[in-house]
């Protein structure tokens, strides 16, 4: 196994999820992941401490929407019963990546909330997608600059796929961006926005191997935003090529 930990993001499985949350984390259990980054947990907190518990599965982090939200703080009481040591805002919407000024208003959302997660023994994240590099902010990509705002407690989780469909090179992202990052998602393809074009690592045109170079230490967590197969059998894929070439 490689050093640093690996993970799986179950809105890959969500339907499985929908369907049964037991039996879905069985699965992901069986197929042999340790660790998994939650979604959708905030309403469900019972059953997932149930599942997580049969399972032996370790809520390394999840993702919830933190960024202008008026129910933080039980996000945070969830998390925080979930033993989620990482909560991570998953995406803010576009516009909000246009100016310094809307940049500045994210960033210190994020910061001063992270005090209240400190002291539940949780470090808060953002994640992005594509527009966050996209968009460019005083010649640079958005997301470059959002990084030199955040207070050094917040943490970046790179998802190296939508790096690239949004047009910069995710290892030398990476590499600049450097210790801000704490995980990385990790998942293959066309680099397009189609969604179903996912593929495992190593089955398509991002570059995997350099990307894992750039974030030796970082949590690799992998994901499909959709995928157009058995997706069990894609997490399966994508953990032995990370079991092989991390």
């Amino acid at each position: 196994m490689p050093n640093a930990p690996v993970s799986v993001q179950l809105y890959s499985v969500r339907d499985a999820i929908a369907a049964d949350l037991r039996a879905a984390l069985d699965r992901v259990a069986a197929i042999g992941f340790e660790n998994v980054e939650l979604y959708g947990f905030v309403d469900k907190v019972d059953e997932y401490a149930t599942a997580l518990e049969a399972t032996g599965l370790r809520a390394l982090s999840a993702h919830a929407s933190l960024v202008g939200s008026d129910d933080v703080q039980r996000t945070l009481d969830a998390a925080a019963t979930l033993g989620v040591t990482t909560l991570i805002d998953p995406a803010v919407r576009e516009e909000n990546w246009t100016s310094r000024e809307a940049l500045t208003a994210t960033a210190d959302f994020l910061n001063e909330l992270a005090p209240a997660a400190a002291e539940r023994g949780i470090t808060l994240g953002y994640h992005n997608h594509w527009w966050e590099l996209e968009s460019q902010v005083d010649g640079r990509p958005a997301l470059e600059v959002f990084a030199e705002l955040l207070d050094p407690a917040v943490v970046l989780e790179v998802d190296t796929y939508w790096v690239e469909v949004g047009g910069v090179a995710a290892p030398a992202l990476l590499e600049r961006l450097g210790d801000r990052v704490k995980l990385i998602h990790v998942k293959d393809g066309s680099a397009t926005r189609e969604t179903k074009e996912q593929q495992p690592a190593g089955r398509g045109i991002v570059p995997v191997p350099a990307i894992l170079a750039a974030a030796p230490d970082a949590v690799r967590v992998i994901e499909f935003d959709d995928y157009a197969g058995d997706v069990f059998e894609g997490i399966a894929e994508s953990l032995t090529y990370l079991k092989e070439n991390a």
